[in-house]
């Protein structure tokens, strides 16, 4: 644990609550104590590691009585899965949205391991650097949806 940074470890922290239960709310000033950090650290790490591509949604309320929810989403089915995640990428696609996505889908039991390391390989920057018609992030979505949508056909077949 020497080698984290507060970020790690009120992420891997939230995970574990996660772990046991579907959602948690919390209070921002009171992990803040907790962590002996600032209230924007807990907003950061919430923002950036408690996305929907990650699996999770964030709802919040401000005021008093105050919180911030986190619920890690549970699709009913494959096509469910699939439907969501073609939703999320769009046009356009990070690597590390386009990584968590294929990351849910392995964790959902859509893709083996094989599979979902395969499919990152393709969708890495080091292969969609390129000049050309497209940028990385509209090459990528491109990408990323042909495979999603090719993934439905099979499951119908």
């Amino acid at each position: 644990m020497d080698n984290q940074n507060i970020s790690d470890l009120i992420e891997t922290y939230l995970k574990q609550i996660l772990e046991r239960n579907e959602k948690i709310e919390i209070r921002r000033a009171e992990m803040a104590d907790q962590f002996h950090c600032v209230p924007s650290q807990i907003n950061y790490v919430i923002k950036t590691r408690f996305t929907i591509p990650k699996g999770y949604v964030v709802e919040s309320k401000r005021g008093g009585g105050g919180y911030i929810r986190i619920i890690k989403i549970k699709l009913s089915n494959d096509t469910d899965i699939l439907s969501e995640m073609e939703n999320l990428v769009g046009d356009r696609v990070s690597q590390d949205d386009a990584f968590a996505i294929i990351q849910q889908l392995y964790e959902n039991e859509v893709l083996s391991k094989r599979e979902g390391n395969l499919i990152l390989s393709v969708l890495s920057k080091q292969i969609l650097q390129m000049d050309l018609i497209y940028d990385e992030e509209q090459l990528r979505a491109r990408l990323l949806q042909a495979f999603l949508e090719r993934l439905g056909y099979e499951e119908a077949e």
